[in-house]
């Protein structure tokens, strides 16, 4: 069974409305004065990374592949914009028979990008991709945020596993889709059962101090949690006192007790008297899972202490302080009529306060060192020079309307591994710092 073809609760039946009121008066207007049939080419992405990050992570294109086939404006959404009178009836007509018919290309789910990366592309009339700029915004900001600060925690944790625990702390849908981003990203596990049930990832969990407390004591509490889901595992040990609680978990589960949870304290000392007290009574394979708001800092600052495991939630589902990558879906290029064969022209903003934009459709490819490590992130409209075109980092991903690169979740997960393997070292340090590499325009 594949449960992503199931239609879960947590899918809605169309995503033609996560989008802006003006997405729709465009497309009025551009359909009363001639210009919505125009070939366009739309880019996405993003000025800066956010301050003291050296790289972003591509993630959520396999949910905007999904949003982007579900985009249909069915017989209810007609009626609300029609009662509303966002757009007249010329406007809702055409609606009726949206179908995205154009192409996109894009960076693959998990590959690394730097400022000015054209992280997705998407070509066709310029009334078909208009539409689309709000979803496909809040999609990739979204995830792409979660997963470049899950990488940096997987980085800090220097190849022990990561929980993602973070569904308390956002909205119930953000929950799945950040456990997915993070999973991408690096992280082991989820403790959110709808991603499970979702996106096929490992799903963890035991008990909180709600068990422990609804007993008449600690040790109550341990030997039921013991009786029913075996010796292996994991007991929480802060709810009272830690070094009690530790003597009891092994006590009651004996010495091939599973794994401890600490959730409070200075982790550091705590970890390191849990460890020693462990060793003492027997326990040596018992492992400790450490949780309490952690964020890729407090991790690092844990690489000496006895840890096995970390659950991370607030600062995940937040992305560590930065919660969007600002990335932005910009017209950079347009014919002239509604010719299907007239030529592209470069289109770009220009105006003050850093916002404007670089036109023409863009390759991107990564140039490399003799020891293929990346050493500039390479933007051009041109021919891709010949040094280059096996670095070329943009792949189809919808052809015609249809999508041609849809690949399962752990393929993502991969490549954002052996993408950030290829960075120079610098790219993990938590210092901050610009960009690890530069972005040149051929």
């Amino acid at each position: 069974m594949n449960p992503a073809d199931l239609g879960l609760p947590v899918d809605v039946p169309s995503t033609a409305l996560f989008t802006d009121h003006y997405e729709l008066t465009m497309l009025q207007a551009a359909l009363a004065n001639g210009t919505a049939d125009r070939r366009s080419v739309f880019e996405v992405f993003t000025r800066r990374l956010p301050e003291g990050r050296r790289y972003g992570v591509v993630a959520g294109t396999g949910r905007v592949l999904d949003a982007v086939e579900n985009f249909r404006f069915d017989a209810a959404v007609l009626e609300f914009l029609r009662e509303r009178a966002v757009v007249d009836m010329r406007t809702l007509d055409w609606l009726a028979s949206y179908r995205f018919s154009g192409d996109i290309w894009g960076y693959p789910e998990g590959e690394v990008y730097f400022p000015g990366s054209p992280v997705l592309r998407v070509e066709g009339s310029f009334a078909e991709c208009v539409l689309l700029e709000t979803v496909v915004l809040s999609i990739l900001n979204h995830d792409s945020a979660i997963a470049a600060a899950a990488s940096r925690m997987a980085s800090a944790a220097g190849g022990r596993p990561l929980i993602e625990m973070g569904a308390r702390r956002t909205h119930e849908l953000a929950a799945v889709a950040s456990a997915r981003a993070a999973y991408v990203g690096g992280f082991a596990s989820t403790s959110d059962l709808a991603a499970g049930f979702r996106y096929g990832i490992p799903t963890v969990g035991t008990s909180a101090h709600a068990f422990t407390l609804v007993h008449d004591s600690e040790r109550d509490a341990f030997q039921a949690q013991a009786a029913s889901l075996g010796g292996s595992t994991t007991l929480l040990v802060d709810t009272y006192d830690v070094a009690e609680a530790v003597r009891t978990a092994v006590e009651v589960a004996g010495t091939g007790l599973g794994a401890v949870r600490i959730d409070s304290g200075d982790l550091l000392l705590v970890a390191h008297r849990v460890r020693q007290q462990l060793d003492e009574l027997g326990a040596t394979s018992t492992r400790i899972v450490v949780t309490s708001d952690l964020d890729e800092y407090a991790i690092a600052s844990l690489a000496a202490a006895p840890v096995d495991a970390y659950g991370v939630g607030t600062q995940l589902v937040t992305g560590s302080g930065h919660p969007t990558c600002s990335m932005v879906y910009k017209l950079v290029a347009r014919a002239t009529s509604a010719d299907p064969k007239a030529a592209l022209h470069p289109v770009a903003k220009k105006s003050s306060g850093g916002k404007t934009s670089v036109g023409g459709r863009k390759w991107a490819a990564r140039r490399r060192d003799a020891d293929g490590v990346a050493e500039a992130e390479v933007l051009g409209t041109g021919p891709v020079p010949t040094a280059l075109a096996g670095e070329q980092l943009l792949t189809q991903l919808v052809k015609g309307g249809e999508v041609v690169a849809r690949e399962p979740l752990e393929a993502a997960r991969d490549r954002h591994r052996g993408a950030l393997a290829a960075l120079p070292l610098s790219a993990t340090q938590l210092s901050r710092g610009e960009a690890v590499i530069p972005t040149e325009y051929a």
